[in-house]
């Protein structure tokens, strides 16, 4: 078998991405950026990526440079043969190092690689978490992922609302969350005060807010009463030595942190340099599936827990599925509640909720979903 095409597709919502002005669902990211790898027996994979979509689209069309280190991904994966994930890795690694090694060129690598697994398990009949030597469980815990919203009050009708929804843990990020650390303090609160204590709380602090180690010991400290299971991402993700100046500090809260770190070798120093509890790779950004292997021998060997990111369509989703199915000991997974019919149109049968919170492991072949083509047209600009 061999790769004879490499498609890009820009997205766009007709909602714009902003951060809630009271209580109701944000719509989520305006525009997403998907993948799909076609090949000579017809079989075809697909991926989300979370990266900027214009310029994504660009970088997998560049032509041949000469050089062997300027290259487009189309140009570097037609020909070869996808069930080969990590000679495509070692390869597209290096014909993209004057432009990647992070980014831009590590998540387009990411998500060829995710459709290269769903295109190995479409060929041999499996789900992708089979390829992935997994099977420990057939559904997982699932957290709602939300912004933060502007007011306690707002913060408590949106807690009862995925309380209602059947979910029994809630991450709240991002939108005015770092602006002022005694509203910070009042949200978490409310927060607690409308989940009660058997419900799982997380928040994510937002690296973009410029703090200091100092910073997030103080924050953490003033939050720590109200139990959070993890504070996610609060410094920038490159700030190993502040991550490690936190838990130094004697903090009780897990610290989570990953979603912008790639391959084994960089989630080595953030777990042995940083100190986190929770690494948290984004199948999409990591360096895919194949990446995502090496970073879960990291964790193990480091005695952590290993919790996908997963913030984009149902393909994401399914693929944070198959890592939690491969995973000894699987925490959650993240689900994007965003209210955005773009994230939910484009696959014709996503993964699906239970009445208890928890979501069945796809069982199909490859990623185990199938993409709407008819959608992907309707929304693409580009």
């Amino acid at each position: 078998m061999k790769i004879t095409d490499v498609e890009g597709f820009v997205l766009e919502s007709p909602h714009k991405y902003k951060n809630p002005e009271g209580f109701e669902e944000a719509a989520g990211v305006g525009q997403i950026f998907l993948l799909k790898v076609s090949t000579d027996e017809g079989i075809a994979g697909w991926s989300d990526i979370e990266t900027s979509p214009r310029a994504a689209g660009a970088a997998i069309s560049l032509p041949e440079s000469g050089s062997g280190m300027f290259e487009g991904i189309k140009e570097l994966a037609v020909g070869e043969d996808p069930f080969c994930t990590e000679m495509l890795f070692d390869k597209l690694y290096r014909g993209t190092a004057y432009y990647g090694r992070r980014g831009l060129a590590m998540q387009l690598i990411s998500g060829l690689d995710i459709a290269c697994h769903d295109i190995m398990g479409k060929a041999a009949n499996v789900p992708v978490y089979k390829l992935l030597g997994g099977g420990f469980r057939d559904r997982v815990r699932a957290y709602a992922s939300t912004l933060f919203r502007p007011k306690p009050s707002d913060i408590k009708k949106a807690c009862e609302f995925y309380l209602k929804k059947g979910f029994s843990a809630i991450k709240f990020g991002w939108g005015v969350f770092g602006q002022d650390r005694t509203n910070d303090v009042s949200l978490v609160r409310a927060a607690r005060e409308a989940v009660g204590r058997d419900a799982e709380l997380m928040v994510d602090a937002g690296w973009k807010v410029n703090r200091s180690a100092f910073d997030a010991v103080d924050l953490l400290r003033r939050i720590e009463e109200y139990d959070l299971y993890w504070l996610e991402d609060f410094l920038h993700p490159e700030m190993y030595s502040g991550y490690a100046k936190v838990k130094e500090a004697g903090v009780r809260t897990r610290i989570a942190a990953g979603e912008q770190e790639a391959a084994g070798w960089g989630f080595r120093r953030l777990i042995n340099e940083g100190k986190i509890d929770v690494a948290q790779p984004d199948v999409t950004r990591c360096g895919g599936f194949t990446q995502t292997r090496k970073i879960i021998w990291e964790a193990e060997a480091a005695g952590i827990d290993v919790c996908p990111h997963a913030w984009l369509t149902g393909l994401n989703t399914a693929a944070a599925l198959h890592v939690n199915a491969s995973l000894p000991r699987s925490l959650f997974l993240e689900y994007n509640v965003s209210a955005n019919p773009m994230l939910t149109d484009i696959i014709e049968n996503p993964a699906a909720m239970d009445a208890d919170g928890f979501m069945n492991v796809p069982d199909g072949p490859g990623l185990g979903v199938t993409v709407n083509e008819e959608a992907v047209r309707k929304y693409r600009v580009g």
